[in-house]
């Protein structure tokens, strides 16, 4: 692929002045038009070291509003970004809705440079760009648009671009070890590229290539195509119509599982016996909290549920015995103003807890595929299209060490209302009791398909579903606390064997 490029592709300077300055006024329109309609845009630029990238990236923005964009270099991982799956530092500088990001260097640093120099096993490569192949379509649809460019030049090209950059004592300081190691190694960087644009050149993020030898024919290239992308995305845009939504499910299909129905809600625990059980298992977990600690095992811990199943209770015993520093609890209610303007998943991304740490979620993704379902929230397109991104989400935590465990606190009907009428007769408790809980038990037949469905299609052996009963405060509480035990020494057997 790379070596059908012709390299010998050069512009004068009259016509590259002419180009670039018509480019550049389309650009400024361009950003206009997506601040106007909101369309986000990526800029991916990748290639060989001395490429010009730096200067390519001062020629874009120079005719926008700086207002308007933001500029990453990519560089190694800090040891905070090491403590979480490699994709989380790119999660935080998404640009929001009308903006644009660009990426010096990017995620594919982690299959290319990190592959070359043995930082990334060959055999997780595979995984990576994968995983990597689910961000970019998660973005493009939820409507971001994305320009991902490969900038090469031949070894004799980047040989001489490399000395000319060192002997120069104003650009000495940019170049790496990693630059002269990319000349030396040429034609094994050559082989991983290609490897690279075979599994992430998709058709909703394609890979550019541009011929670098001429500087000036690249900066063309690059804006042209940009220029392009913008055009072809606001078309898009544009001529896309809203699909009427079906009529809600209101009952399961006979060859639908009900999960829900299977749970024992009649399992309880007196109260001596709950204290007793308590208390064992909140010493057990005071225990495993040093090993996750040493192990460098982040755990998550999703919780949701009925209105007034108990998860602020279980919480509550649940990190009783625990050390404050140990741990986070994240509580989601509707989204803000400022995340209304992210792919849904940016929020979540966010909160992640870091290696030896645990995260707790009071609510969590799963609003997509309940709550914003039911509500009319996300549209049917988005919340059908959710089920397949929060299983990406949920396999990339558990390929990166997370212990995540998933929790559906389950109660009947008439637990539920009884609950309710106890929370309107105690002065300490009505804040907890809203209208919207009041709007949410009359639709208990939607949430019952929504939850149950769910269930059947993000439960999976690395990320299952853990549906606790309860009726029974006592007993649920208990049971949370035992099933993360039993989770987290699971995987603590594995640094035993």
């Amino acid at each position: 692929m790379l070596d059908t490029l012709d390299l010998e592709h050069s512009l004068d300077k009259d016509t590259y002045t002419t180009q670039v300055e018509d480019l550049m006024q389309q650009l400024q329109v361009l950003q206009q038009s997506c601040w106007e309609r909101q369309l986000p845009l990526i800029v991916v630029l990748e290639g060989w070291s001395a490429t010009g990238k730096g200067s390519l990236v001062k020629k874009m923005v120079n005719s926008m509003d700086p207002r308007g964009f933001s500029v990453h270099p990519t560089l190694a991982p800090t040891p905070t970004e090491e403590q979480y799956p490699f994709l989380w530092r790119f999660w935080q500088q998404l640009p929001p809705r009308g903006s644009f990001g660009i990426f010096y260097h990017s995620w594919y640093t982690h299959v290319l440079e990190d592959r070359l120099f043995d930082k990334l096993p060959e055999y997780k490569a595979p995984q990576a760009m994968a995983q990597i192949n689910a961000f970019e379509r998660q973005q493009v649809e939820d409507g971001v648009a994305i320009a991902k460019f490969f900038i090469h030049i031949s070894r004799k090209e980047l040989k001489k671009r490399i000395k000319t950059l060192a002997k120069d004592e104003l650009s000495a300081w940019r170049v790496r070890p990693e630059d002269w190691l990319q000349a030396k190694y040429y034609a094994q960087y050559c082989a991983l590229a290609e490897e690279m644009f075979l599994h992430t050149s998709t058709g909703v993020a394609p890979w550019v290539l541009v011929e670098g030898n001429c500087k000036r024919w690249t900066r063309v290239k690059v804006l042209s195509q940009l220029v392009s992308t913008l055009t072809s995305a606001l078309d898009r845009q544009a001529i896309q119509q809203p699909v009427p939504p079906s009529t809600p499910q209101v009952q399961l299909l006979p060859t639908e599982p009900d999960f829900l129905a299977k749970v024992d809600l009649a399992l309880k625990l007196d109260r001596e016996e709950y204290k007793e059980k308590l208390r064992n298992a909140q010493l057990e977990l005071l225990q495993l909290q040093l090993q996750i600690h040493k192990h460098q095992i982040p755990v998550l811990l999703v919780f949701e549920g009925w209105d007034a199943a108990g998860k602020g209770g279980a919480i509550k015993r649940f990190t009783d015995i625990l050390d404050p520093r140990s741990y986070e609890v994240n509580a989601y209610a509707a989204p803000t103003e400022e995340e209304h303007t992210y792919h849904y998943l940016w929020r979540f991304w966010r909160k992640l807890p870091a290696a030896g740490k645990f995260g707790i979620f009071d609510r969590s993704w799963y609003g997509r595929v309940l709550v914003e379902r039911v509500e009319g929230f996300a549209t049917e397109a988005e919340w059908r299209r959710a089920y397949r991104e929060i299983n990406e989400f949920e396999a990339q935590l558990v390929t990166s060490n997370y212990v995540l465990v998933k929790f559906w606190l389950h109660i009947s009907p008439e637990e539920q209302l009884a609950r309710f009428e106890k929370r309107k007769e105690d002065p300490l408790k009505q804040y907890k009791l809203t209208e919207e809980d009041w709007r949410n038990r009359e639709k208990w037949p939607l949430y019952e398909v929504a939850i149950n469905q769910a269930i059947g299609r993000t439960s999976t052996p690395g990320a299952p579903w853990t549906i606790v009963p309860g009726n029974d405060k006592y007993y649920a509480r208990v049971f949370v606390i035992e099933t993360v035990i039993q989770a987290v020494k699971a995987r603590l057997k594995q640094f035993k064997a």
